[in-house]
């Protein structure tokens, strides 16, 4: 009941390099028992939540972000999609003694980005702290298509950046103030 898994053909038995019997016999039997004759791979994790929106993550975003969490080498890392390769790339990176008025005048204010930025902090308890914030910029004044790929592969980048601590998601300079900042961070 059902039709056949595999179409048997002379060029098939040539390739298989099996007798016409043998084949027939292999087809009835992987039939019966409802398996495929071919090996189909299953896809990877990441292919898989890459495939909604296709976008690819170089290696420097990771290296670049594990510097940054790891050495401190970097205050923040912006990050853009680079829509000739399907890639998420490395835009800028701010140094060390850079501020966060510094970061804020680093990303365009009509173009859609990611970034990542070490937000150092005080606590009411006088400690000294520090946590990675994930910022998805999407300004209304963006290309709806910048903003739609933007969204589609946010969820998979943030998964490559193992470490992020807070997200923010803004559309205007106010949704990223130092204030909300402070806020999220305590």
């Amino acid at each position: 009941s059902g039709s056949p898994i595999l179409r048997l053909t002379p060029p098939l038995f040539r390739a298989l390099r099996l007798s016409p019997a043998a084949c027939a016999c292999a087809v009835a039997v992987a039939h019966h028992r409802r398996v495929r004759l071919w090996k189909e791979e299953k896809p990877r994790a990441s292919a898989m939540a890459n495939s909604a929106s296709g976008m690819a993550v170089s290696d420097e975003c990771k290296h670049k972000f594990q510097e940054l969490k790891a050495k401190r080498s970097f205050r923040f890392i912006t990050f853009k999609v680079n829509e000739n390769t399907q890639q998420v790339v490395v835009d800028r990176v701010g140094q060390p003694g850079e501020t966060y008025a510094d970061f804020t005048a680093s990303i365009p204010a009509d173009e859609c980005r990611y970034a990542v930025f070490d937000f150092d902090f005080v606590t009411d308890e006088n400690c000294q702290k520090s946590k990675i914030f994930f910022i998805s910029w999407s300004p209304d004044t963006s290309r709806v298509r910048s903003k739609m790929l933007y969204a589609s592969s946010k969820d998979r980048f943030k998964r490559e950046l193992d470490g992020i601590q807070v997200e923010l998601q803004a559309t205007e300079p106010s949704e990223m103030s130092m204030d909300i900042v402070k806020a999220r961070a305590l």
